[in-house]
């Protein structure tokens, strides 16, 4: 089967606009070649002024001349705007499908997969990607048109006076098109290609890095110790330069050649006129002198325009990597859950689909219990939630759910039986309200309210004076890290799930925060299956059923009293808290 061109598929996005792009082509050549024809009327300035010179109050059209030759000129740019006025027209279209496809695409991938890829690369993914289509549409697809159209006229002017210099006038231009090919061949799509994944690592570093600032005001560091981001700008920098310099000879030949036409036509005057120099033939050099910085400037369009087309393919090839993510399949009988139970039935992950991260786990909590899931970082801990929650899909085995495995329940009913706290909770750029009441829209303020009071979030409210109406963000206020997780705390309690999941929740609170985000989960437990994610271990005491969980596998469980008298892996964790806890400065006097 034929392979879609990356224009065509553009196409498909466009609908009933894609005859403004027809129309803009053929505006944009009918453009070109009206712009040309002030040149004709230029070389009947020049017939005139040499008829009649030295009287030159003989000459009768020079006026009328010039005056057809500004009227062309005029009418060429008139045409091309409306080219582009079409261009625009149909690019936007397309490019506002293409976003629009892209996102809705993102909204039916598992969360684990959007994660994975990044926010900094999806949003420029999202933004720059469909933005260099629209460019591409917009502005260099017509111009392609007219780049195309502009040496068929040229190349009619060039022979039709004098073919002797109209072939000498080509010579520069065949060496310019040889420069050209070493700069824009097959290699030049691979390099397109790497400087875009520069960029997006950059960007996607870069988010990381922002993210980050906290620690490094927290702890005095350096940019240094951020290493992924300062190694995303030192690639980006030597690959510039590297590429930079890759170019710099072609580039310079290529220079010289557009621009060589001049010479030839000087040595073509010397060699031509050596029995002497007739009024035509000086007519026809003086256009000839005229016209040639035409062919340098088509040139130079036409190399960039084999970019810009390689700079869109790619941008389209990125949004293909994301529209060819599969989402995970959805029941065609779905069922509901009996109860909050969870199970975890010998499951066995791997992101890469070659190495396991997680090893034949197997757990159950009971509806209505409070469970933990501690151990060393990188254990897969968060991972194993991550699968409770469907972010992904286990490799082997199964996740159950009120006795229904995940793959069996609807997306929807999913979401509502499962919440989860995130470690670093995103608020959106809106009111307290609107962020509260993502969990069920049609929530009244009243519910909003009560949900935010059993969070403990009052005394955020009640500093504001706009209340639950404050605006966070961006041309409004900013909450503290223990603040944010209170918000989104009673964005779960308005949910109202039966299972909850609370990734290392209190990770960024300070001391008065912890307390009221543990009060917080303390109303948000009450007669729901809750599974938590801990560090600090003295958060996690009370819970009914602890799973260590280490190097893929669930090593030890138990209550906090029957795994410290095992003298395992908890009791050393255990000791090692304690002891960090008990840790303090000595200051001498």
């Amino acid at each position: 089967m034929k392979k879609q061109s990356s224009l065509s598929r553009l196409m498909t996005y466009a609908g009933a606009h894609k005859y403004l792009i027809y129309a803009s082509w053929l505006l944009s050549a009918l453009s070109a070649f009206m712009a040309l024809v002030p040149f004709w009327y230029i070389w009947r300035i020049l017939q005139e002024v040499l008829r009649v010179a030295p009287d030159f109050a003989r000459a009768e059209f020079l006026a009328a001349y010039g005056w057809a030759a500004v009227g062309f000129a005029v009418l060429s740019v008139l045409i091309y705007i409306a080219g582009l006025m079409c261009s625009h027209l149909s690019a936007f279209r397309i490019a506002s499908n293409l976003r629009k496809e892209t996102l809705r695409h993102i909204v039916q991938l598992p969360l684990g997969e959007a994660e994975r890829f990044g926010s900094g690369k999806l949003r420029k993914i999202v933004d720059e990607s469909s933005a260099a289509t629209e460019t591409y549409l917009a502005h260099q697809l017509p111009d392609m048109a007219g780049s195309i159209a502009t040496p068929i006229g040229l190349l009619v002017l060039l022979l039709v006076f004098d073919w002797r210099l109209g072939l000498l006038c080509l010579i520069p231009v065949a060496l310019g098109f040889a420069c050209m090919m070493l700069m824009t061949g097959s290699g030049m799509r691979a390099k397109m290609t790497e400087y875009q994944n520069a960029l997006a690592d950059m960007s996607n570093q870069a988010v990381e890095y922002v993210r980050g600032v906290p620690v490094v005001k927290t702890f005095g560091q350096t940019v240094f110790s951020f290493k992924k981001f300062k190694g995303a700008i030192d690639n980006y920098k030597t690959w510039v330069i590297a590429y930079t310099k890759q170019l710099r000879l072609p580039m310079m030949f290529y220079t010289a050649a557009i621009n060589s036409a001049f010479a030839f036509l000087v040595a073509a005057a010397f060699l031509f006129t050596a029995e002497g120099v007739t009024d035509q033939f000086l007519l026809n050099l003086l256009f000839y002198i005229i016209i040639t910085p035409v062919i340098s400037t088509t040139l130079t369009k036409i190399m960039f325009q084999s970019e810009n087309t390689m700079i869109m393919e790619d941008a389209l090839a990125r949004i293909d990597s994301v529209l060819s993510l599969a989402p995970l399949p959805q029941a065609a009988h779905p069922k509901m859950p009996a109860d909050g139970s969870v199970e975890v039935d010998d499951v066995s992950f791997s992101y890469d689909g070659k190495t396991d991260v997680l090893h034949h786990i197997s757990l159950r909590i009971e509806p209505g219990q409070t469970a933990a899931l501690v151990g060393p970082s990188g254990g897969g801990k968060s991972t194993l939630a991550n699968l409770i929650a469907r972010f992904f899909d286990p490799r082997s085995g199964a996740i159950r759910i009120g006795g229904v495995d995940l793959r069996d329940i609807g997306k929807e009913t999913l979401m509502d039986t499962v919440s989860y706290v995130f470690q670093d909770s995103r608020l959106i750029k809106g009111s307290i309200l609107d962020n509260v009441r993502l969990a069920r829209p049609e929530s009244s303020e009243a519910q909003v309210l009560e949900a935010l009071q059993k969070a403990q979030c009052m005394d955020i409210i009640e500093k504001f004076p706009n209340g639950i109406h404050t605006v966070l963000g961006t041309k409004g206020v900013y909450l503290s890290g223990g603040e944010q997780q209170r918000v989104a705390i009673a964005r779960a309690m308005l949910k109202d799930s039966p299972v909850v999941i609370l990734d290392e929740a209190t990770a960024f609170a300070d001391p008065d925060n912890e307390a009221k985000v543990q009060a917080a989960f303390h109303a948000l437990a009450k007669n729901k299956t809750v599974l938590m994610i801990a560090h600090r271990l003295s958060t996690v005491m009370n819970a009914d059923c602890i799973f260590v969980v280490q190097n893929g596998a669930i090593v030890e469980c138990g209550t906090s009293r029957a795994l410290l008298e095992q003298e395992g892996v908890f009791a050393k964790m255990w000791r090692d808290y304690q002891a960090s806890v008990q840790w303090k400065v000595e200051v001498s006097r």
